[in-house]
């Protein structure tokens, strides 16, 4: 009977000098489970040049592979190039900031074994700024009330994955990735386990507030279509509001020596319609370049260097 193998996918950004100690405690818990791993480093264009120590940790360790990105493609594109490469029965994904604990995958691993395709591990105690933990609170929220999916925001990326449920994340075509909601997408039996978040000792996040309202949008109109159904919505709300006052006016005007107001009403009336107009249409014009970019079919990341 075959070993059970285990491929580690950890997309590298802003944090090589924990690369080092990351290996050691992943060599350490990996052993516990099976001797047939594979440690995958994904180098997306990190400005502190991590790919010098993923050659020399593949040099001393030939389980451990680098890929390196061509320019930094973002953080769901490398996971992606990871998963690509990855052979293990089951696939774990985690950061390389050391929040994610190397031995919380014994763990996860164990709560495979009661049937489970995916174990997603549920950060309950996070070790996270409060303005970080807010805005992700509220960017799940309304992520799950346009796709019309649970999110948790005490979950990330951090889990373990079967190879079944990793090949129905690689045959999806779409062009903008975001693991998370990509996982969720393809079914299988999940579930959520409890593990502890470190605080994080090197470096910092790099996601800016920009970057992450940048993404939020992405996503949301990526993964759903309500927005334009909520336009749909608001403009027939609109309407029948628009025909009652319509029909109050009429009346009065028609029974009564009532005056309608003029030029500021017509005016104010004007530019709320206008502006929704143009906010509809910009709405629109997004999807219309999403299809545009589907269309396209550029790679969504382009490899440069494989150990």
């Amino acid at each position: 009977m075959s070993k059970t193998s285990i491929s580690v996918v950890i997309p590298v950004y802003g944090c090589a000098e924990s690369l080092e100690k990351l290996y050691n405690r992943l060599n350490t818990t990996l052993t516990t489970i099976t001797e047939v791993f594979e440690i995958i480093m994904v180098n997306d264009a990190s400005p502190d040049n991590p790919w010098e120590t993923i050659i020399n940790l593949s040099q001393k360790d030939k389980r451990v592979k680098g890929i390196n990105l061509s320019r930094n493609f973002g953080q769901h594109y490398a996971i992606s190039a990871g998963l690509a490469h990855a052979k293990g029965d089951w696939i774990v994904v985690m950061d390389c900031d050391l929040q994610d604990q190397p031995e919380e995958i014994i763990k996860l691993y164990n709560k495979t074994k009661e049937g489970y395709d995916v174990v997603f591990a549920k950060r309950e105690d996070r070790k996270d700024t409060f303005f970080k933990q807010l805005g992700s609170k509220l960017f799940y929220k309304l992520l799950s009330y346009l796709t019309d999916t649970k999110q948790d925001p005490s979950i990330a990326n951090f889990g373990i994955y079967s190879k079944q449920s990793i090949e129905a994340v690689l045959s999806m075509k779409d062009k903008l990735k975001y693991f998370p909601v990509m996982i969720r997408w393809v079914g299988f039996n999940c579930t959520a386990f409890k593990v502890e978040h470190a605080a994080r000792d090197v470096g910092e996040s790099s996601y800016s507030l920009s970057s992450l309202i940048s993404l939020s949008v992405d996503i949301m109109l990526s993964f759903s279509d309500k927005p334009l159904k909520l336009a749909i919505k608001l403009g027939f709300i609109i309407s029948i509001l628009s025909f009652f006052i319509s029909l109050s006016i009429l009346i009065k005007a028609t029974l009564t020596n009532y005056i309608v107001p003029g030029w500021a009403s017509t005016m104010l009336s004007l530019w709320f319609l206008g502006g929704l107009i143009i906010m509809v249409l910009g709405l629109v014009g997004i999807y219309v370049g999403r299809t545009f970019n589907q269309v396209k079919d550029r790679p969504t990341y382009i490899i440069k260097d494989i150990i």
